[in-house]
């Protein structure tokens, strides 16, 4: 693995081709108060025999405009293995049967849960129904022996997630910094995606 020698009180040039931003750590230890606003256009369904060519059409319409790269990266086999996996699950957001958005969960030990890839489609987006898909999952899972669910976020993603997992009730713990291949210079994703990111060409 290829390092550099990182400034703690001031900048740090990349070499060319990496992209970086700063990672939140979440974590929330209780479940928040209330219950979901009654949505019945809305269902959060379990997919426990998921396709792995509809969840990256999926996860691409969600997060290619913020430069979701850890899927994209991952094979096929990969990518079933993890969706599969005792003590993961797969949750699709349904809307009139349309798929609009998914939460992935991830066992991190017997008591805690990491909320491990989360979004609505754009057209989704501000219409309560991020809200109304965490809230409910939130529900199903803050069950014992959990006493804790974590996610995080970066500065890459949109700029109302911070704001919403705080509102929800979520606590910041911890930062980090996470560096990568630029995936639109290898054709992992297209040029197009994460708009908000320069891309330099070499």
């Amino acid at each position: 693995m290829e390092t550099i020698a990182l400034s703690l009180n001031g900048y740090t040039d990349l070499p060319p081709g990496k992209i970086a931003n700063v990672v939140t750590y979440l974590a929330l230890d209780a479940p928040p108060d209330g219950a979901p606003a009654d949505r019945p256009d809305l269902k959060l369904v379990r997919i426990a025999a998921p396709s792995v060519r509809r969840y990256r059409d999926l996860v691409g319409r969600i997060g290619d405009r913020w430069l979701w790269t850890s899927r994209a990266a991952m094979s096929d086999g990969a990518i079933l293995a993890m969706l599969t996996r005792p003590g993961n699950q797969l949750h699709v957001l349904l809307k009139e049967d349309a798929e609009i958005g998914v939460i992935e969960l991830h066992a991190d030990g017997p008591d805690a849960i990491e909320v491990n890839l989360f979004g609505v489609v754009p057209e989704a987006t501000r219409t309560g129904a991020a809200l109304w898909m965490m809230l409910e999952a939130l529900r199903r899972i803050f069950l014992p022996p959990v006493a804790r669910v974590w996610l995080h976020t970066c500065t890459f993603d949109h700029p109302a997630a911070l704001p919403f997992y705080r509102k929800v009730g979520f606590r910041p713990w911890k930062f980090a910094i996470e560096v990568d291949d630029d995936p639109r210079l290898s054709g992992l994703m297209p040029e197009t995606a994460g708009p908000h990111v320069p891309l330099l060409k070499p």
